[in-house]
This record gives structure tokens, C-alpha cells and sequence, in this order.
């Protein structure tokens, strides 16, 4: 699927596109590739950004790129208001864990309404190691 699809449908599940929504995504999708986790089964997903938007928005971009799910039970959100999730591939119980950066974290937060879907396109483009600190476990 091509990120330009991914975004719309992402847009039609949570309501709008925001930067981070797309930083969920763009952690899913690197978690996915380093651990080579099948989508939808492969993956567990402890995400620490609580539940009240919009720093939970990752929580749905991460649904959205893993298929993990809080139906599913593949998914799990601490309340530690922290943008910061940890992806383990059920398989080999490896994983690695991706928090946003603090100069993102900052822009993102200091962004106006106005501005949400072009700050939203600049992560989007934007490669994941400027964008997370990423750890191997």
C-alpha cells in the first residue's frame, strides 16, 4: 500500500491527519520492517502515550500501520504521557522500542491548527532516524 493510501485511510479511521497520527504510522512501519513482524499477528505493542489526544494519536497510527488492536488485545496503553512505544515479535519475543524525539515532540506540540496537516506531511517525509530515538531489546 502506498503511504498516499495508507494517510486517506488512516484519515477515514481516525478523523483527521496530524503529526501524530503519521509519527504512529511511520513507528509501526519501521517496527515492522526491523523485526520483520508479520501485520495483524506478529507483533505485540506496549504504547505509553496514554489515552487523551492528541500525543494518543500515535496509538491509532500504530493500530493502523501493525494491525494491533485494542479488540484484538495485541496492544496496550500505559498513561505515562510519553511518545514512546515498544514492539515485540511474538515469535522470538524480540523487540525494539521508538520514541519520538524532543525537538519533534516540541514542534508538534507548539504547532497551530492551521498548520497540522503541513507539519503532518513534513513527518511524513521526514526519515526515522532525524524523526525517533530507536532502541534494539
Amino acid at each position: 500500500m502506498s503511504d498516499k493510501e495508507l494517510i486517506k485511510r488512516t484519515e477515514e479511521f481516525h478523523g483527521h491527519v496530524g503529526p501524530f497520527i503519521v509519527a504512529g504510522l511511520k513507528m509501526g512501519l519501521l517496527a515492522m520492517e526491523k523485526l520483520d513482524a508479520e501485520k495483524y499477528t506478529g507483533m505485540k505493542v506496549v504504547v505509553e502515550t496514554g489515552t487523551t489526544p492528541p500525543i494518543s494519536c500515535i496509538v491509532d497510527g500504530i493500530q493502523m500501520s501493525t494491525g494491533c488492536t485494542l479488540g484484538k488485545g495485541n496492544i496496550e496503553v500505559l498513561s505515562n504521557n510519553k511518545p514512546t512505544a515498544t514492539f515485540t515479535k511474538k515469535s522470538i519475543n524480540q523487540n525494539i522500542k521508538i520514541t519520538l524525539k524532543d525537538k519533534w515532540l516540541q514542534a508538534i506540540a507548539d504547532v497551530s491548527k492551521e498548520s497540522m496537516e503541513e507539519l503532518a506531511e513534513k513527518v511524513l517525509k521526514t526519515s526515522p532516524e532525524e524523526l525517533f530515538k530507536i532502541e534494539n531489546g
